[in-house]
């Protein structure tokens, strides 16, 4: 695809009739029809959700999934590719070799997954990229995040946050290949 590969983070138990698994159906949608190809944890939630929507709009879904987890969970049947790693650290870091990110609301795991690629931004141990953090629940994080850890406002700027799906493709372009999000 011509403008790249963006990853979405998000919440392996988001259920199909709840709000957050229409809005990232949504995001998988607008993603593809921006022209990028997504990627994905590979198995359910918000990594199904924006998976459907993307292959339903004609494009493609990559899963990166744990082999050792194999056993007790399957990818979702929305992925178009599968990347099977070792492990947990193995899957992070394939996920991370992309153009843009984006975080929907989650859990642990997606916390993680954030907290790990905005730290690369910081320590400059990978180029910065866009990274968009979708919805309210981020911006709560964010704005008791500097009581909690240290944290300075150059940090702060290494990630877009916005309110709504749509407005997750034009804070990708306002950014531009290799440039931080805007602020």
């Amino acid at each position: 695809m011509p403008n790249g590969c963006v990853t979405v983070f998000g919440s392996s138990r988001v259920l199909p009739d709840e709000a957050a698994y229409r809005d990232a159906f949504q995001l998988g949608r607008l993603l593809v029809e921006a022209g990028y190809t997504l990627c994905t944890g590979g198995y359910a939630g918000v990594m199904e959700a924006v998976s459907r929507g993307a292959v339903e709009a004609g494009g493609r879904a990559i899963g990166v999934t744990v082999t050792s987890w194999a056993a007790r969970i399957r990818p979702n049947q929305w992925v178009s590719e599968e990347i099977a790693t070792a492990d947990l650290i193995q899957r992070i870091s394939r996920m991370i070799a992309a153009d843009a990110y984006v975080a929907m609301p989650g859990g642990l795991g997606t916390l993680g997954e954030v907290a790990l690629t905005w730290n690369l931004f910081q320590t400059e141990s990978i180029p910065r990229r866009p990274f968009v953090l979708v919805g309210r629940e981020w911006r709560e994080m964010l704005e008791c995040l500097p009581a909690a850890v240290r944290i300075e406002p150059r940090d702060l700027d290494l990630v877009r946050l916005v309110d709504a799906v749509d407005e997750v493709v034009p804070a990708i372009r306002a950014a531009g290949p290799g440039l931080p999000a805007a602020p």
